[in-house]
This record gives structure tokens, sequence and C-alpha cells, in this order.
């Protein structure tokens, strides 16, 4: 008997059999269970996710002669026909080679008479995007009303081709693509019951080649399995693949996060005596960097897929978190960049290149340059102060904005903020601090202020206990009279679309109740001649953000790592303590 491909032997024969997709099966299996079907189904995904095989199954299903369920049997007459591909009331069409009108036009001359032997007439169009404009018109009316025993299984590559008229007639199933992990599980129990041998980690390399289709990776196995005469091993899929060596990988970034730029160049030429693709060395680096962040963050999710568990930790060890993120971000940059690399050596060399060249530094109290992680805990020098801290950004590369060097000042043994936070310094407070309302109340109540000691309105309006609306509007006015117990303000023309009279009654009565004696009140629309407390505010603010500009920019070791780096200040990290 001649072999038969591991795709075709191991095509499901039942729902139950398939692997994923388990959105599209529980809406199916549903619909069989209960009697539910509609007269026509459209599935959609890439190549190889599993369209046609449901289609298949769904028809087995809807003329199983034991009747109509989510379980056919599989061994009546009807079954056995369609997974030979010889029903008579199964018509499979490949529109991709009948994408003329005519050919429509003859597929559905015969729709209105009874299925010959089966219970339904099903009519399985494949790749249904090829089909022309006019096959579509000629097709709609029949599939927008069919005979009550003829059903439509349409699947496609590309449903944006599809008209919509077409589609609002479907039943339409979106099958999303295999995940690696279904996909070395799957292939580990084909090879089981085939009884080949195999190394688990080769299995990883067929499902990330396989790029989410289930048949590319049972063609790539069936390859895998020729290549090693009967035996599927790592080393030999990645020869075959052409994928890199993680030996080469693991030695490159050990070397980055020591620092050691001689053995990094040594890993890569290394790697490249052995003819690997460059790009997919930039893959592996990647995935591995991403693994190295998942363990520094969730210790406790070791991926151990690879047997390399023990490996991955240490190298989460050895750098600090703002290391791997940064690199990640390089080697993304590093593969978008190859293609305009002289050659693909260069330009990996290049971004390993870069790795050691922008590591973040960190600067003493000595003022030395020392890298920022040294082994696992990734700090250097005294603690830190979240007083004086700026971030001065790194000019010199454009292709890599990540590469920054913070600056601390020893003013004070606080605990440092985090570094994405915004640098804060420590401004003197510009004007007394402000007492709780309800205290200042109680005290003014026990002896009650003269009216002539309201001149400063800004100060005065800190006493009241104002809050909300009406303290929005008590701080855009200004005091522009007073005579005796009759106080005349000016509103801000910007704030009186929020202003009503109940606001001012709201003042008049907080006014009342901090003399101690009856007040009248009116607030007039206008232009403020004096200063508002709104205003008074956002001029403090102002003058603290440039005393904390100026704090910065004065410091020395801020100074010395502009001029290192050519970099510049990055203002907007600057935020002042409030007062």
């Amino acid at each position: 008997m001649s072999y038969q491909v591991l795709a075709r032997k191991w095509r499901p024969r039942r729902f139950s059999e398939m692997v994923g997709q388990e959105h599209v099966l529980q809406a199916l299996i549903n619909a069989l269970d209960h009697d539910r079907l509609h007269h026509a189904y459209l599935f959609t995904g890439t190549r190889g996710v599993g369209k046609t095989t449901i289609a298949r199954i769904l028809a087995k299903s809807l003329n199983c002669e034991a009747g109509v369920s989510s379980e056919p049997c599989g061994s009546c007459s009807s079954c056995l026909e369609i997974a030979e591909g010889r029903s008579v009331d199964l018509l499979e069409v490949d529109a991709a080679s009948r994408t003329k009108v005519e050919d429509t036009r003859d597929l559905l001359e015969n729709v209105q008479y009874a299925p010959t032997r089966s219970r339904y007439k099903v009519y399985l169009i494949d790749e249904v995007h090829m089909l022309s404009n006019s096959s579509f018109n000629a097709l709609l009316k029949t599939l927008e009303e069919p005979p009550p025993h003829v059903k439509f299984l349409l699947a496609t590559t590309d449903p944006q081709k599809l008209p919509a008229t077409v589609l609002s007639r479907c039943l339409q199933f979106n099958l999303k693509n295999m995940v690696p992990e279904q996909i070395a599980a799957h292939l580990a129990a084909v090879l089981d019951a085939e009884m080949i041998r195999y190394e688990e980690p080769a299995l990883w390399l067929l499902g990330r080649s396989a790029d989410g289709s289930m048949r590319d990776a049972l063609s790539l196995t069936d390859q895998a399995i020729a290549f090693g005469a009967g035996a599927i091993t790592e080393a030999g899929v990645r020869s075959m693949l052409g994928t890199v060596d993680m030996t080469f990988v693991y030695a490159v970034l050990e070397a980055v996060a020591a620092g050691d730029a001689a053995a990094a160049l040594a890993a890569v030429a290394h790697m490249a005596e052995h003819a690997p693709d460059f790009e997919s060395g930039l893959d592996e680096l990647l995935s591995l960097l991403h693994r190295v962040a998942v363990v520094q963050m969730l210790p406790d999710h070791t991926d151990n897929s690879r047997g390399d568990s023990e490996r991955v930790a240490r190298l989460a060890l050895s750098l600090t978190a703002e290391d791997a993120q940064l690199f990640y971000q390089m080697a993304l940059n590093g593969k978008r960049d190859l293609p305009h690399a002289a050659d693909p050596r260069s330009g990996f060399e290049m971004t390993v290149l870069r790795m050691l060249a922008f590591r973040p530094l960190v600067l003493p109290d000595d003022g030395s340059l020392i890298p920022s992680a040294d082994g696992a805990s990734g700090t250097a020098g005294p603690a830190p102060s979240k007083h004086g801290s700026a971030a001065a950004r790194q000019s010199a590369a454009p292709a890599e904005e990540a590469a920054m060097a913070v600056i601390e000042s020893p003013a004070a043994a606080e605990p440092p903020a985090a570094a994405e936070s915004p640098a804060l310094v420590s401004v003197p407070a510009a004007e007394p601090a402000k007492a709780t309302a309800g205290a200042r109340l109680q005290l003014d109540r026990a002896s009650p202020p003269a009216l002539t000691a309201c001149a400063d309105w800004p100060d005065l309006l800190d006493r009241l206990g104002l809050a909300g609306m009406v303290l929005s509007i008590a701080s855009h006015c200004a005091l522009e009279s007073q005579q005796g117990n009759d106080f005349r303000f000016v509103l801000d023309d910007n704030q009186m679309g929020l202003f009503n009279p109940g606001h001012a009654e709201r003042i008049r009565l907080a006014l009342q109740n901090y003399f101690d004696t009856p007040v009248s009140v009116s607030i007039e629309p206008g232009r403020p001649a004096s200063e508002t407390p709104a205003m008074r505010t956002a001029r403090h603010k102002q003058e603290r953000q440039r005393a904390a500009e100026v704090a910065i920019e004065s410091d020395a070791r801020v100074q010395r790592l502009i001029q290192r780096f050519d970099g510049e200040l990055d203002r907007t990290s600057i935020t002042p303590l409030e007062p």
C-alpha cells in the first residue's frame, strides 16, 4: 500500500478530533443537536486551519443514516462515501477553477431536484471569493432561498472579496490560526501513534514554522521524518528549516549581559560558520528576551517547553527588567533594519553592539560611570532619592530613543521614585501652609475678625471653607471694592458660563459665617483689575516649575552626563513637589 501523507491520514473525521476552533465547533454542535440548521454557512480563515475539514464533517452530520447529529456514525454508506470523496450528494467545487458564470449556472441547474440517496444535497464551494461578479449574481437568489433539501457550505481565505449580499445570506464562522502550543501537542500525539521518535524542542520549531496552519505543520513533519531518516531531532529540524541553534543565541545574550563585546562578537562569528538565517537569529533572540522578561515579572511562570528553564532563569538574574525591555526593543528595530544592512551578519552584529553601547548607565557620587546592573540587584552606587532626579535623553542614536541615563542626587535618603515617573524637585513653598477649613472656622468663630482684615482676597478665600464649583467660581473672582459690609466682586468673563445666582449666595453665607455679621455680595462679569486667587495659584505654580528646572539644570552631574552623551534635558519630566 502506498504511503499516505500525515496531513491526509490524520485529517479529523468528527468534531471531537478537531484541534482548536472551539468557538466554531460549539455553535455547529448545538445547531445540529437542537435542529437549528441554517441553509448557508461560510467558513473563513487562513490556509490549513480546518475550513474544508469542518465543512465535510458537517456534511457527514447532515447526511448520516443514523440521523442528523453532531456525532456521525462514520460507518454507514453515506459517511463512508463522503469520507472517500465519492458521495453523489456532496458536490465539492473549487471556485478558483470554475469562475465563469456558465460554470455557476451549470452547478445550480439541478438544485431543484431532490438528492439521489442522502437527506440533503450539499454544495461545498471552496475558495468562493474567486467567483466572478456575474457568478455571485447568479448564485444570490438560490443562496437566499434554496429548496429545503439543499445546504450551502462556502469556504474562503479572503472574505473581504465577497460581496456584502453574499455575506448577509450566510452564517459566518471565522477560524483562528493555531498557536504553537496546540500544534506541538497534536504533533506529539500523531508521532506517538505513528511510533516515530522525536525530541520535544523539534516539535516547537515545527509548530512555530507552521505559522498557525496545522496542515503546514503536518507537511513539515513529513519532511522532517524524511530528513532525519525516521526520527525527528532538534538539530535535524533546525538544519532543515535553516533556523539558528539556540546555543549561539544564549551565548550572544549572556555575553551582552556580562558587557563582554569580544565574547559577543565571537559568538556571532561562531554562528556565522553554520550559515544561519540571521533574521531567524533575531527572531530567536526576541523569543528568548520575551521569556526572560516573563520570568523577571512572574518567577513562577517559567516555560520549560525547551528544557532550558535554568538557563533562562540565570539570564533573568543577570539582566535588569529595564535591560531586558530595552534589548527587546533594539532587537525589534534591528529586525526592521536588517534588509537595509550591508549584509545580514553585519546587521545582526550591529544590533548586538547597540545593546552593548546603549545599555543604561548610572552616575554615582564620585562621578564615574558604571553599568546599571550588578548581577541580580541591578543597582550601583548609593540609594537614590526622589529629589533632583531628571532624564537626559540620548540623541546620538536616532533609532534607539530608549537609551536613557538617570541622574539622582543624594540630598535625602527617601525611597527612589519609579523610573517612569517625572523627575521631582523639592522647592520651598511660595505661600503659607493652609490649615483645614474646619479648624480655621472654629478658630474664627471664637474670635471673629474685623471686616477691615479682608483686603487680601486670595488669603481670605483660603479661610472660608468653600468647595466644589462654588470654590472654583470664587477663585476666579477679584474683590473690586468693599464698603462696610458690602462686597463687590468681578468674575472673569471666561467663567460666566458656569455661574448662577446660587453661587453668589453661597459665597455670601460663607463670608457672613466667617465675620459673624450680616454681609451683602454682588458678582458682576468683567475683566478683573487685580489678581484673582486662581491667577495667584497659577503664578506660584509657574514659579515653582521654573525653580525646579533651574535646580536640575544647575546639577553638576546632570551637566556632565549631558556633555558625555551629547544629550538634552527633558523638561517635561520635571515636576516640582507640592508645597
